[in-house]
């Protein structure tokens, strides 16, 4: 490829819109362009680094005995409101109504459409087990599209699904697939974890694990033990407190010492002191010591939940804790029959609501909490004392000082992006859309199904995050847009030129692919965009081109810090290319 020919405009400065190393480096190198907010054009060569991806991950489907299919991107909504998934999966499903008012959905994900086809083709357990995949575009109206490619509206995915006779079947399948994704990883020259994560909105009756590229401008927050390997989403992430022995009284204990006494809770007037850090800093008293009251509607309940004011509150943990379908932070709009509550100065004692106590909330000695008055707070709360604990749960996040559940050494948190999603989704969907067949004996059973998700556009933001540097994106060989990257100091000077021609048809004739600046810039302007491009390999031809000399730069020696090129024959050029270009 000629680079005069290529649709390649490199940019000096990012636009105003980049919010993330990789994503300025893909707009700054000429890879993608945004047509609207999350929504991306893919130029020449980002096509080309996507579609190395694609073949990565379709390899490697293949080698796990998957089999490819192409599903339908409009899904009638019939087959949504039949698992019971079209209200459930919220603003983030986009629909639309054709001309004759019917209902679709632009699938962010196909279950319900894979389920529907193994319902009608799929009757007996001879047919079982197999699975499907495909790699398509998807749909997700985004509240916030950000970070480019990582969190878009439309992006690509490979999306595959598992149909087993029964669990050791989808056991068997559901390894495969892990397999499958740490090869795809590794081979897309990441750095990744795999954790133990929730379901979220696809469900299911099994384990479930992410794939996790690690990147500060991860979105989701890691929990790993470096003693004994334990890994796993922050929302999914066991812990053992950071509360001391001496502070984890039992209630019984607490109820018996304070037997008798007279109340000590004090009002305390806190005008326009809302949240916890303006209370912190009005009382000059640390959030540990105060009570976090959050009201969830919950199924058209009304329920208070309470942390300690320097934790967070795990809304899935409550969730699964309330077994609730839905749940949604309180607004004044359904606090309004709850007249005397005032959002801000929400409290526990007599509240009259039912309460979720999270554990560390009731091992402490007292608290700071709202008074369920506008402007007004109280000291000296007891747990269980001033108001009930009858119902103690697990409800917040892992934070720092907490230790691991396992061992008992303490927890590290790292940011991740995540790229990939197994889950045991078991007969969740065979069951509500009615999918059977016929065991060995005669008997309906429901297929026990599996789902493997990898994000390919998000495997292409992942790679640029982690490979990114102050002057372009080092892409690793199995995906770079070329391998070998042919740079004449000048195109116009004959030998130049000869030589130029003579290497790439030697690069060629070996299958290595090859991108020649044939422009007529300055070596300074080629130099520049070459970085950007980040190919594996540069071959810079010069002055020595009579004596078929060149300099050559790799990742590799960027990496090793001790020189940017070397001076090499153009015979040993290629045998060094030969030697690096082998993960392709």
């Amino acid at each position: 490829m000629r680079q005069s020919e290529l649709l390649v405009p490199t940019l000096r400065e990012a636009p105003a819109e980049a919010d993330a190393a990789g994503h300025r480096l893909l707009l700054r190198s000429g890879m993608i362009r945004q047509l609207a907010a999350g929504i991306y054009s893919y130029l020449p060569l980002g096509r080309r680094v996507l579609l190395n991806v694609e073949r990565i991950v379709r390899e490697e489907m293949d080698r796990a005995g998957c089999q490819e299919v192409l599903l339908p991107i409009m899904q009638p909504a019939e087959l949504w409101e039949e698992s019971g998934r079209y209200t459930q999966y919220g603003p983030e499903l986009m629909r639309l109504k054709d001309r004759h008012t019917r209902e679709f959905a632009l699938g962010p994900t196909h279950e319900e459409v894979v389920t529907a086809l193994a319902r009608d083709e799929v009757n007996s357990y001879r047919k079982l087990p197999f699975t499907l995949y495909q790699i398509g575009t998807k749909f997700r109206d985004e509240r916030r599209p950000r970070f480019g490619l990582l969190r878009g509206r439309e992006f690509i995915m490979k999306d595959a699904y598992s149909f087993a006779a029964d669990w050791d079947e989808l056991d068997h399948t559901y390894q495969a697939m892990n397999s499958a994704y740490c090869r795809i990883l590794e081979h897309c020259g990441l750095n990744y974890l795999r954790v133990e994560a929730d379901a979220g909105t696809i469900g299911g009756q099994g384990e479930t694990h992410e794939f996790m590229a690690l990147a500060d401008v991860g979105e989701d927050t890691i929990v790993t033990c470096k003693q004994c390997g334990y890994a796993a989403n922050l929302e999914k992430a066991a812990f053992q407190s950071s509360l001391s022995v001496e502070h984890m009284e039992e209630k019984e204990e607490r109820e018996e010492r304070e037997a008798g006494k007279a109340s000590e809770v004090s009002r305390i007037a806190t005008p326009d002191v809302r949240t916890i850090a303006e209370l912190s800093s009005f009382l000059n008293k640390k959030p540990e010591h105060m009570i976090k009251t959050l009201l969830y509607l919950t199924d058209g309940e009304l329920v208070a939940a309470l942390v300690r004011g320097d934790h967070e509150l795990n809304e899935i943990a409550l969730k699964q804790v309330l077994g609730a379908d839905e749940l949604v932070l309180a607004d004044d709009a359904a606090l309004a029959s709850h007249s005397q509550l005032a959002v801000g100065y929400l409290g526990p004692v007599g509240l009259g609501l039912r309460i979720i106590v999270d554990v560390d909330v009731a091992a402490m000695q007292q608290a700071i909490t709202g008074a369920n008055e506008a402007g007004m707070h109280l000291s000296g709360v007891r747990p269980g004392i001033d108001f009930a604990l009858d119902q103690v749960e697990r409800i917040r996040f892992a934070a720092e000082g907490d230790r691991c559940v396992a061992c008992g050494e303490p927890l590290v948190f790292t940011k991740g992006i995540e790229v990939g999603h197994i889950f045991k989704l078991g007969t969740k969907y065979s069951d509500a859309m009615g999918a059977a067949f016929l065991d060995r004996d005669g008997r309906q059973c429901a297929p026990v199904m599996g789902c493997y998700g990898i994000g390919v556009s998000r495997l292409v933001a992942a790679i640029a995050e982690q490979h990114a540097t102050e002057t372009g994106i080092r892409w690793p060989a199995s995906v770079a847009p070329y391998d070998v990257h042919l740079i004449p100091v000048s195109w116009k000077e004959e030998q130049q030129q000869k030589l130029v021609l003579e290497l790439e048809q030697q690069l060629l004739d070996r299958g290595l692919r090859v991108l020649v600046d044939d422009r007529h810039e300055r070596p300074g302007v080629k130099f520049k965009d070459a970085e950007l491009i980040g190919l594996p390999v540069h071959i810079v031809v010069g002055r020595g081109a009579a004596e078929a000399k060149v300099e050559l730069g790799s990742h590799q020696l960027a990496a090793s810090g001790e020189t940017s090129r070397i001076q090499l024959t153009a015979q040993e050029a290629i045998t060094y290319v030969m030697e690096q270009i082998q993960m392709r």
